[in-house]
């Protein structure tokens, strides 16, 4: 029997796009509906690979890092803790190896956290956030011996259009007192270093770790940009986190960093014989597409008391 009112078909929507994540062989890769995606190895959990829409890789990876385990990645964004740079031997990390142990030990990846566009549009997920963790009872024992504190970590890896974000998280969990540095150690990809100007530090101090001894360099009154010539290794302290780092190539901005919690940056460039002095450092001649701008908290000590927490974190942003 026909009915003259049949109630009309209840329309299904289709579903929104949703950020893929994939998890394989020890590496965690996310896509966006965007198409950017970014690829994290849980050996350090080293993002070794940052692309966006278009497909242009971000992020400077050497072709004979080691991607195994069996040492530091070189290139990407490698994360810098407990200590920067050779370990002062009259200090609580002496014992430790160059730039801590948080690069060349296992992470654990804890999950994903997705948002939708925050403008109102229906575009499915704008951004996706990953979660790493790493704690005092995951390091090897001969790491621990050398380093007996109690701690929790968690970095957070967040893609967006066009953007990443790196987050870090230190919680001390022990009883005692832990003093520590740390760093985002980021390999941007670049054309050619010969165009490249950094704005946003020339009115900071540094410390130019290219002499011996390191030199301390006062700040300038001029707003020139620093642009690199020679091996460069330098480390600026007293930056205001909420002023930007922009690093320019042939009068073009190609990233724009900004920092949360963190007064430093770092920049290095190995330069002809610095790169042919790394056996992992592939090609010889790679140096000149890249540079690293590096926020972190190196220039003295974060100090934690018991239970105490503490966050530094940065964005960057492809132009």
């Amino acid at each position: 029997m026909e009915r003259k009112h049949k109630p009309s078909t209840i329309p299904i929507s289709p579903s929104l796009p949703q950020a893929a994540v994939d998890v394989s062989d020890y590496t965690v890769k996310a896509t966006l509906p965007s198409r950017d995606t970014v690829t994290i190895n849980l050996f350090g959990a080293t993002v070794t690979s940052w692309t966006l829409a278009s497909g242009e890789e971000q992020l400077f990876l050497s072709s004979a890092a080691k991607l195994d385990g069996s040492k530091a990645i070189r290139g990407g964004i490698p994360i810098v803790f407990p200590v920067f740079g050779p370990p002062s031997k009259d200090h609580a990390t002496g014992k430790l190896p160059q730039h801590g142990f948080a690069r060349s030990v296992l992470w654990e990846f804890l999950g994903k956290n997705t948002s939708e566009s925050r403008s109102g549009k229906k575009g499915g997920d704008e951004e996706v956030k990953l979660d790493f963790g790493l704690s005092s009872g995951m390091l090897p024992e001969e790491m621990r011996q050398k380093w007996p504190y109690e701690f929790g970590l968690v970095y957070s890896v967040t893609l967006g259009k066009d953007t990443l974000e790196t987050g870090l998280h230190v919680q001390n969990t022990g009883g005692e007192v832990v003093e520590f540095q740390a760093l985002f150690h980021n390999y941007l990809r670049i054309e050619d270093i010969s165009q490249i100007s950094i704005h946003g530090l020339s009115t900071s101090p540094y410390v130019n770790k290219t002499t011996s001894p390191p030199s301390m360099i006062s700040p300038s009154s001029s707003s020139e940009p620093l642009t690199l010539t020679s091996e460069t290794d330098r480390v600026y302290s007293s930056l205001k986190p909420s002023d930007p780092v922009t690093v320019q190539q042939s009068d073009k901005t190609k990233f724009i960093l900004t920092r949360e919690g963190l007064t430093d940056c770092t920049v290095w460039n190995p330069w002809q014989k610095g790169a042919e002095g790394m056996g992992d450092f592939e090609p010889k001649d790679g140096w000149r597409q890249m540079i690293c701008v590096e926020p972190g908290a190196v220039s003295g000590w974060v100090r934690l008391e018991a239970g105490d927490a503490w966050e530094g974190g940065q964005v960057i942003k492809a132009d």
